[in-house]
């Protein structure tokens, strides 16, 4: 069974690599490995060392302890609160979302996160 350290690293770097539109395989290639060794590190099957972290997070812009934010509250949380999935940065749609969200101009993204809120509360 794979740690849970190893579980959340590997979600994170996932969430990462969605979050800027890169695939496994431009990853691999920026950090001299096959796209399958990504594929098992974002799962937790395998460990990603140190080094190798460092180079991951070098070839999505964020400092290894990127990484491991958040580590401490994924440990403690083990059920959703309200309509919100416990893991909901594991959901591709989700994640693409934020990238759509944070693609579109200030002022309108501001007003579109207005009517998200009003809508919400109608609901």
């Amino acid at each position: 069974m794979a740690h849970l350290v190893d579980v959340h690293v590997g979600k994170r770097i996932r969430q990462r690599r969605w979050l800027i539109g890169m695939t496994q395989q431009k990853l691999a290639d920026m950090v001299g490995i096959k796209f399958q060794q990504i594929q098992k590190y974002e799962t937790g099957a395998n460990r990603v060392s140190a080094s190798r972290l460092w180079d991951i997070g070098e070839a999505m812009g964020v400092p290894a302890a990127f990484f491991f934010e958040g580590l401490k509250e994924d440990a403690s949380q083990s059920a959703p609160t309200g309509n919100v999935p416990a893991d909901m940065l594991s959901d591709k749609e989700a994640m693409e979302l934020v990238r759509t969200y944070y693609a579109i101009p200030e002022t309108q993204r501001r007003r579109l996160f207005e009517l998200a809120r009003v809508l919400s509360d109608v609901a």
